[in-house]
This record gives structure tokens, sequence and C-alpha cells, in this order.
């Protein structure tokens, strides 16, 4: 789970008692829960949970209360700049520059690594590119991002957030727009990279089999509170997943021991 396994586990993120009010209404409350750098935690439950507005108040974009430590650092303490080179954070329908080129929106993830002024240098643009070949970018570097299907959109707004080189990243729905081959892609790169180079990863999902499948850690919440966490096998069990998404399903186990979750048709 962790990058350093022969020295001590180092906390990639830990939540503390994070409680969110929108327009006064209590959204999330008394969320707390951590992952070891270098790995991956799993935002899971029903539509309405409150796992996307804990993504963006982890992400610092919205009012909370509590704590969120990255790598030991309370990330409110820091300037915008600072939490943008430790946090990357792709919203699930990115909002993006319709003009602007593919391979130009991937090197503005390099900005928060820039001095005031200055302009993007070699290992910038090595970086972005890079990151647009990991993605299956290339061939789209030169084309406007209007020009793109909402599946190519996604993937833009992730190799954006991976030029960042955070050290924390936040997908919101990450394969929502993409086709079975390109989630398996990019899910693929996200889980060599916090294997490489110790990057913290923290999606939201809707696919509890691929939740379980990628991610060391599960919180389940269930109308803006942690209902359970835990490996996958301990949170996605038959009972819960039947009694919080009201959902007729089978759970059985892949060979690795992890949950795969079937919906069951309503019987005649």
């Amino acid at each position: 789970m962790s990058a350093h396994a022969d020295g001590p586990e180092l906390s990639g993120l830990e939540l503390s008692g994070l409680d969110v009010d929108l327009d006064r209404t209590p959204v999330v409350r008394e969320l707390s829960g951590a992952v070891a750098q270098g790995g991956w935690l799993a935002l899971i439950g029903p539509n309405g949970a409150g796992k996307s507005t804990a993504l963006r108040a982890v992400a610092g974009l919205i009012p909370h209360r509590g704590t969120v430590l990255v790598d030991g650092t309370d990330v409110s303490a820091l300037r915008t700049r600072e939490r943008a080179r430790l946090i990357a954070y792709v919203p699930q329908a990115p909002l993006l520059p319709p003009d602007m080129t593919v391979r130009d929106y991937v090197l503005l993830g390099r900005t928060p690594h820039l001095g005031y002024l200055a302009s993007p240098g070699d290992r910038d643009r090595e970086t972005a590119a890079r990151t647009l070949d990991e993605l299956d970018l290339t061939s789209f570097a030169g084309r406007r991002l209007a020009q793109l299907s909402g599946g190519e959109r996604q993937r833009a707004a992730i190799a954006r957030a991976l030029a960042q080189e955070p050290r924390l990243l936040l997908l919101d729905e990450p394969t929502s727009a993409l086709d079975l081959g390109h989630q398996q892609h990019v899910l693929d790169l996200v889980d060599g990279l916090r294997h490489t180079q110790g990057l913290t990863v923290v999606t939201t999902l809707h696919d509890l089999t691929t939740a379980a499948q990628y991610a060391d850690r599960l919180l389940l919440l269930h109308r803006g509170r942690v209902e359970a966490s835990g490996t996958p096998a301990e949170v996605i069990t038959q009972d819960v997943v039947t009694r919080v998404y009201e959902a007729r399903v089978s759970v059985t186990t892949d060979p690795e021991g992890r949950p795969v979750v079937t919906p069951l048709r309503r019987p005649d």
C-alpha cells in the first residue's frame, strides 16, 4: 500500500472531522479517514451521499471544517500555488477552454512550478509531452479542445493534472466518459504512478467492482456520513450493498479475493 514499505508507513492523506455545508445545508458530516502515501482511497456511495463534495473540500475549493493533512502538511495553511504543487484535482465534468490546443492545456499543469511571469522550460515541455503520450493523446496534441469527444476531454483533463506532478491526485468519477479500454488504460496508468512515484490517489467511483479492483481502502458514504470503511472485502458485502444502495446484487470474489458486484434482475 505504501511506496515506502521498508520504512515507517507515511500518511499520504489524513482527514479528521470533515464537515461541509452547502447553502447552509449539511452535506458532509464528521468524515474521517486516512490512506498511506502511495495508496489509493475510493469514496463510494449512492448518488447524493456527499462524495464529490468531500473531494472538493479536500481540494480546498469549498469552505469546510475539520483537518486535511497531505504528507503531514495541513493544507489550510498553504497558499494557492503551494497547494497546487501538492494536490491536483480533476472534476467529473471539467470545463476546458474550447480554443486552446490539447498541448497548451496540458502544459498549464506546469504553472504551479513556474516562477511569476516565467515561461515553461524544456523540462516542463518534456513533462507535458510524456504525459500526453502516457494518456494516448499525442496524436491530438495540436487539436483544439472543442474538437475532442467527451472521453478525449476527460483524458486531457487527467493529463493536465498528472503534468502538475502532485503528491495527491483527486479524481471525481474519472472513467465516467471513457470506453472500457480507456477506463482500464487510465486506471492502470494512475495505479502504476502510485507504485513508482508514491503518488497518493483519491477517487470517487460509482462502479463498486472497479473501486474494489484498484483501491486499497474504501470509504462508503451514506447521507453525508461514513457508513463503512476498510479494505474492499470489508466494505463491499452483500448485506451492506443491499441496505445502502437498496439494490439486488450478488457479491462474489475474484481470484485475488476482491469483491465482484453483479446486479440481479427482478425475479419473475
